[in-house]
């Protein structure tokens, strides 16, 4: 068997920035261990696989280690081989996903994805993810991930992960967000991961499901620029409508090649 695979940048319009994400077409669906185990092989945080039905498309996300129940950048990845390399002729995709239905409008040289929205509740951290921390948080949040809030943005560039005591607790599928009000944007973060094979994902578009309800409302207004602080870095416009997140980035093919099994 043969499979196209493609290496796609996303969040960023540079390769070796952003957040890569292996994207594989697929006529139908393989078996789960075999999604999983090509996934491992990518190596990648994300490996996104997806099937084509005339215009409808079918999308799941799997990490070297699961498959996630929603994925930004490996969406806006995928967006980004369906209009750029395969060459689709409309303007909007639209996925079905383990999260409902999913819709990437391609703008111009950009790509705008329509996310759930997923406001946190105030929580008690877990003493592992606590003690891990070498700067404790000044508020916490919960939704799918954990949300925890500083001072500013440097707290959140000098976060450490005591990866040990991190890796006690698995909180599978979600992670922990860090952020921060930006120097020179609305809002930074970080995003970790315990038991994952990659601690610190470079740019987290599903995070910016939690993170865009609460700075919209903390900061009074409804369109915000982001910024994710891991060694790669990203840039995100995101935006609040009633119960969905608009979030606009870019993309760039950095890999094209083929899987043989």
């Amino acid at each position: 068997m043969k499979f196209k695979l493609f290496q796609i940048d996303a969040f960023t319009d540079n390769v070796f920035k952003g957040n890569p994400a292996c994207v594989v077409p697929l006529k139908k669906w393989l078996d789960d261990q075999i999604l999983l185990e090509i996934a491992k092989e990518n190596a990648v945080a994300e490996t996104a696989f997806f099937t084509t039905d005339d215009d409808h498309f079918n999308l799941r996300w799997f990490t070297p280690d699961i498959e996630m129940d929603l994925c930004g950048h490996a969406t806006l990845a995928t967006a980004h081989c369906i209009f750029k390399e395969l060459n689709y002729k409309k303007e909007k995709v639209i996925f079905e996903t383990m999260s409902g239905k999913l819709e990437v409008t391609k703008i111009k040289n950009e790509y705008q994805m329509v996310l759930p929205s997923r406001p946190a509740i105030s929580t008690q951290l877990p003493v592992n993810i606590l003690n891990s921390l070498n700067i404790k948080p000044k508020e916490i949040y919960k939704s799918r991930d954990y949300l925890l809030i500083y001072e500013n943005q440097k707290a959140v560039e000098n976060i450490i992960i005591d990866r040990p005591v991190f890796d006690e607790i698995n909180i599978n599928p979600g992670g922990v967000i860090v952020t921060a009000k930006g120097n020179h944007c609305d809002f930074v973060s970080r995003f970790f991961t315990p038991q994952a094979t990659i601690l610190e994902d470079p740019v987290t578009g599903s995070a910016h499901c939690t993170l865009t309800p609460y700075w919209s409302k903390k900061l009074g207004k409804t369109k915000l620029k982001a910024q994710q602080l891991s060694p790669r870095g990203g840039l995100l416009s995101c935006e609040l409508k009633e119960n969905q997140v608009y979030i606009l980035g870019k993309a760039v093919t950095y890999l094209k090649g083929s899987i043989v099994l």
